[in-house]
C-alpha cells in the first residue's frame, strides 16, 4: 500500500528489517564507538551508586567515625584540664580541632575507597565494575569521587560537633588553605585506598594496611603537638611524612599560623607539593588499573 513505510533490510542481518524513512534507529558499524568522549551517564551511574552504598549505613559510615575521632578531642582537653595550655597562640583544644577533622576525613576516604573494590573481588563481582563501558580513568574517577564525598561529610559532622564543644573556635583564617588541604589530602588517602583494594586479596591485607600504615602516620603526623617540640631526628622523620602537610596546611587554614616553616610561603610550597603528589599517584593508580594487576585472570 502506497501509505505504508518501505523497509529495507540491515546488511548484517538478512531478514531484518528497519525503516528506511527512520535514520535515528539505524545502528552503527560493528566496532565504531558508540560513546566519544567521556561517558557522563555511566561515570555518575558508578559515582551516585558507591554514594548511596554507603549513605544506606551512614551511621556507620558518617557518624560512627565523627563520634570515635570526637572522642580524642574529649579526651586530651579533660585529660589536660582547663589550665589555659596554649599551643601556637590558642588554646589546645582550637589547637587540635582542626587536626581531627582532617584526620577523620582522610581516613574514612581511605576506608571508602579501599572496600568497594575489594569487596567485588572477594566477592565475585568485580565484573560489575570492569565490564560497563567506562575506561580507567572514569571507572577511578568516580571511585575516588566517591570516596572524597564520604570524607567531606565525615568533616562536616565533626566540625558541627566541634563547634558545640566548649574551648573550639574555628573560625577561619585562610579558607583556599581549608578548602585545598582538605580535598587534596581526601584525595591522598583515595588514591592509596584505591591501589591497596587492587593490592588486596582479603580484608586481612586491607586492615594491615589499615593498622600499621594509614593509623600510625595519621597520629604520628602533628595531630596533637608542633612537631618543634621533637628531637631532630624526629623532626626529620615528621618532614617526610606527607599527612604532616596535609593536616598542618589544614589547621593553618583555620589559625593562621602553622608549624611547617615561619612563613606563609612554605605553606604555599606544601599545597604545590601535595598537589603534585597526588597528580603522580594519580598516574601510578590509573596505570595499574590499565594493566589489570591483581583484577583480571
Amino acid at each position: 500500500m502506497a501509505d505504508q513505510p518501505h523497509s529495507t533490510e540491515l546488511p548484517d542481518t538478512p531478514g531484518i528489517l528497519e525503516p528506511s524513512d527512520n535514520p535515528a534507529r539505524r545502528f552503527p558499524a560493528k566496532g565504531e564507538p558508540v560513546i566519544h568522549q567521556v561517558n557522563w551517564v555511566g561515570l555518575k551511574t558508578l559515582y551516585m551508586k558507591e554514594v548511596r552504598r554507603f549513605f544506606k549505613v551512614q551511621t556507620q559510615t558518617i557518624w560512627a567515625p565523627a563520634i570515635t575521632t570526637l572522642l580524642f578531642l574529649v579526651i586530651f582537653t579533660v585529660a589536660l584540664g582547663r589550665g589555659g595550655r596554649e599551643v601556637l597562640g590558642v588554646n589546645f583544644a582550637t589547637f587540635v580541632a582542626p587536626g581531627l577533622i582532617v584526620m577523620g576525613m582522610m581516613q574514612n576516604a581511605f576506608a571508602n575507597a579501599s572496600f568497594s573494590f575489594l569487596s567485588g573481588k572477594i566477592q565475585g563481582t568485580i565484573i560489575d565494575f570492569l565490564m560497563p563501558p567506562l575506561t580507567e580513568a572514569e571507572l577511578m574517577l568516580a571511585m575516588i569521587g566517591a570516596a572524597v564525598t564520604r570524607g567531606v561529610l565525615v568533616g562536616l559532622a565533626l566540625t558541627g560537633a566541634m563547634l558545640l564543644w566548649p574551648g573550639v573556635d574555628l573560625s577561619v583564617a585562610h579558607p583556599w588553605a581549608v578548602i585545598w588541604f582538605g580535598l587534596a589530602g581526601s584525595v591522598f588517602l583515595s588514591l592509596l585506598g584505591f591501589l591497596s583494594s587492587i593490592w588486596a586479596e582479603k580484608f586481612d591485607h586491607n586492615a594491615a594496611v589499615t593498622n600499621f600504615v594509614i593509623a600510625p602516620l595519621s597520629l604520628l603526623s602533628g595531630t596533637f603537638y608542633v612537631i618543634d617540640n621533637l628531637a631532630p631526628a624526629f623532626q626529620a622523620i615528621s618532614r617526610a611524612n606527607p599527612f604532616f602537610y596535609i593536616i598542618s596546611g589544614f589547621r593553618f587554614g583555620f589559625l593562621g599560623a602553622s608549624d611547617i616553616g615561619d612563613t606563609n610561603m612554605a605553606v604555599l610550597h606544601s599545597a604545590l607539593g601535595l598537589g603534585i603528589l597526588d597528580a603522580a599517584l594519580a598516574v601510578i593508580v590509573f596505570l595499574v588499573l590499565r594493566s589489570g594487576w591483581k583484577l583480571k585472570g
